[in-house]
């Protein structure tokens, strides 16, 4: 079975959500909103955990959002926000699918090693089940 190349549009936008998460504390946006799925945070929680200036959590919040990172929602007068785990997924799925069933650079095992198991359940499903090529006959 073989794999599906992604198109020109999504190689774009995957790169686009890969920077937007390649400044430190954009990272650590992401990371502080993880740990609060499914829940997210609101604003003023997020920069009591982080220590971000208002005007500068603002501007990187906007940025995940605008890539799809992270999903906002009012609260009154408050927002909260929260990672899109369905973006990450879609995101750690294209990385997955070429490096751990094609080539298999890299295995689930030394993931679920690294994360201590604890994205077991949301490792993408390529990476769970890999994708070998058949060979012709």
């Amino acid at each position: 079975m073989s794999i599906a190349e992604p198109s020109s549009e999504q190689i774009a936008r995957y790169a686009d959500r890969l920077s937007a998460m390649g400044t430190e504390p954009r990272l650590r946006i992401m990371r502080v909103l993880l740990t609060a799925h499914p829940a997210g945070m609101v604003v003023g929680d997020i920069q009591a955990e982080l220590s971000v200036p208002g005007s500068s959590l603002s501007h990187h919040l906007e940025k995940l959002k605008n890539e799809d990172l992270v999903t906002v929602k009012r609260e009154g007068t408050y927002l909260r926000y929260a990672a899109n785990v369905a973006g990450l997924h879609e995101l750690l799925t294209f990385l997955f699918a070429e490096c751990c069933t094609r080539n298999q650079v890299v295995s689930l095992s030394s993931i679920l090693t690294l994360s201590g198991n604890a994205c077991s359940s949301a490792v993408p499903a390529c990476v769970a089940a890999p994708v070998t090529e058949s060979t012709p006959s």
